[in-house]
């Protein structure tokens, strides 16, 4: 089992770049394929990026060239490194965490494991 706490959300203004941090704290953590979802206000929680066990990332089309996801499993660390923020990246930011290979890596049912989320409010 892992327990997860992202950090390092707050206010940037459009242009600017945050970047979110997630402690995982358990056994193992190298062994587990991890993600970033958001959830904007009035809508559904979204993919936003994944990098698998084995190093391997994903991102979806909105964030890609801007946002860049990478794990330091010596520290059992998840990162969201995000440039060029625009307003429609508001959202509350969860991080997430599988084992299991069977599902897609862009659907949030393959993650056992939730954070609380953080939130990410850009200005224009």
């Amino acid at each position: 089992q892992v327990q997860l706490v992202e950090s390092g959300g707050g206010l940037a203004q459009a242009g600017g770049s945050l970047r979110l941090d997630c402690a995982a704290s358990g056994r193992s953590f190298s062994t587990y394929d991890m993600a970033w979802f958001r959830q904007a206000p009035g809508k559904e929680r979204a993919f936003v990026a994944a990098i698998n066990w084995d190093s391997g990332t994903y991102y979806d089309d909105s964030v890609k060239g801007r946002f860049t996801i990478s794990r330091d499993n010596a520290k059992n660390m998840l990162y969201l490194r995000m440039n060029s923020l625009n307003p429609d990246d508001t959202a509350v930011y969860h991080c997430a965490a599988t084992r299991l290979r069977s599902r897609s890596t862009y659907s949030e049912s393959r993650y056992s494991y939730w954070g609380q989320g953080t939130q990410v409010t850009v200005s224009s």
